[in-house]
C-alpha cells in the first residue's frame, strides 16, 4: 500500500489522475531551513522527514513525502504567515523568472529479520526542479489576488493551476512539479520498487 504523508489536495489530485492508489495521511512536521541550508537539500529533508514520520506509524507500507518550495535569488518562499507576507512574496516574484524545487522521499517498508526485529526500510529521496518566469503586477494585482486566499497555503504565495495562471508567461520543465508533485518522476520511483 502506498501512503501519502501530506495532506495536500493537490499532491492527492494529482496521483489520483495518474491512476496511483494511495492513502493519505498528513504529517505535523515544522517545515524551517537550517541556518545555510542550499534550497534544494531544505525541499529534500522535509520530503524525507515527511516520509520517515508517516513510516513510523505505518511500517509496513510504502511512505511517499513530499514538499515544493519556490527559490528566486536563492532565498526560500514557503507559504506565506499573512497576507502581508504573502504580497512581499508576489513582488519578489513580479517580472522574474523563480525556481520551484519539488523534494520527494519514497520509503520502503520495514521488514522482520530473523530475530523478529523491524529493519530500518529503503529511502529513495529526488528533487524536481521548474523554472517559471512570471508577467508583471500589479499592487491592484497583488491586493484582489489575495482577498481570493488563493495564495495563503501555497509555497511563493500562488497556485499555477489557478488565477495565477494569468501571469505566467513562461515554463521550463515540469508543469505538475509545479503544482505540487512531479508525477513522472514519482511514477518512476514507484515502478522501480514495484509498487505499481
Amino acid at each position: 500500500m502506498l501512503v501519502l504523508a501530506s495532506a495536500s489536495p493537490r499532491r492527492q489530485e494529482l496521483l489520483l489522475n495518474a491512476d496511483i492508489p494511495f492513502l493519505a495521511q498528513p504529517t505535523d512536521i515544522p517545515e524551517v531551513p537550517q541556518p545555510g541550508e542550499a534550497p534544494r537539500t531544505f525541499a529534500e529533508r522535509m520530503a524525507q522527514e515527511k516520509a520517515l514520520a508517516v513510516s513510523r506509524l505505518r511500517p509496513r507500507d510504502f511512505i511517499l513525502g513530499a514538499d515544493t518550495i519556490v527559490v528566486v535569488d536563492a532565498y526560500i518562499l514557503g507559504k506565506p504567515r499573512d497576507g502581508a507576507d504573502a504580497a512581499r512574496m508576489l513582488r519578489l516574484l513580479s517580472g522574474r523568472t523563480h525556481q520551484v524545487i519539488t523534494g520527494v522521499c519514497l520509503v520502503t517498508p520495514q521488514l522482520r529479520t530473523q530475530n523478529r526485529k523491524l529493519t530500518t526500510g529503503l529511502e529513495n529521496i529526488r528533487s524536481e526542479t521548474t523554472l517559471v518566469t512570471m508577467d508583471h503586477f500589479t499592487d491592484e494585482d497583488i491586493r484582489s489576488y489575495i482577498t481570493t486566499g488563493e495564495p495563503m497555503d501555497k509555497a511563493g504565495a500562488y497556485a499555477i493551476q489557478g488565477m495565477a495562471s494569468r501571469w505566467v508567461s513562461r515554463i521550463e520543465g515540469d508543469y505538475f512539479n509545479v503544482v505540487g508533485l512531479p508525477v513522472s518522476l514519482v511514477y518512476k520511483m514507484l515502478r522501480a520498487h514495484g509498487v505499481t
